[in-house]
């Protein structure tokens, strides 16, 4: 079962248990990645992609708890977090710090790094590996930490 079927058998249970708040983040959802097949037709979604969607999502919706808590709106942070944590469910599990450390160690000595100039090397050897396990900013911050 793919991840886009997983979805949609998901949203059919949301709708039966009459669950309002996963049925409306997993129907945003769906229109998420309905967008998406529309942008590059005539290609077909691989799963990939669609984790690539599901993981703007979340960032999307970390974002808004950041900016939510920062204007004083708990109500609002608070149901942007619990859409946050359905679509999460659809993530791989996320590398630990200590896991992705070993990581890009791996990838400096791949690529044979030694300093900062190196980065783009060294992102190139990793993100095929990390790929949706590990935010962006959370991958290139290790990174350069490891080259200084």
């Amino acid at each position: 079962m793919t991840i886009k079927e997983k979805i949609q058998v998901d949203l059919i249970a949301a709708m039966k248990k009459k669950e309002e708040l996963k049925l409306s983040t997993l129907r945003m959802l769906i229109s998420a990645i309905r967008n998406k097949e529309i942008e590059k037709r005539p290609v077909v979604l691989t799963d990939d992609d669609v984790l690539a969607v599901v993981a703007s999502e979340v960032k999307k919706r970390a974002d808004a708890i950041t900016d939510y808590t920062k204007g004083e709106r708990p109500e609002l942070a608070q149901k942007e977090q619990s859409e946050k944590k359905f679509l999460e469910i659809y993530l791989p599990a996320q590398l630990s710090d200590t896991e992705l450390a070993t990581l890009v160690d791996a990838a400096i000595k791949e690529s044979g790094a030694t300093t900062q100039k190196d980065f783009g090397a060294v992102m190139k050897a990793l993100m095929p590996k990390v790929k949706g396990k590990a935010p962006g900013n959370k991958i290139s911050d290790c990174v350069k930490q490891r080259l200084t």
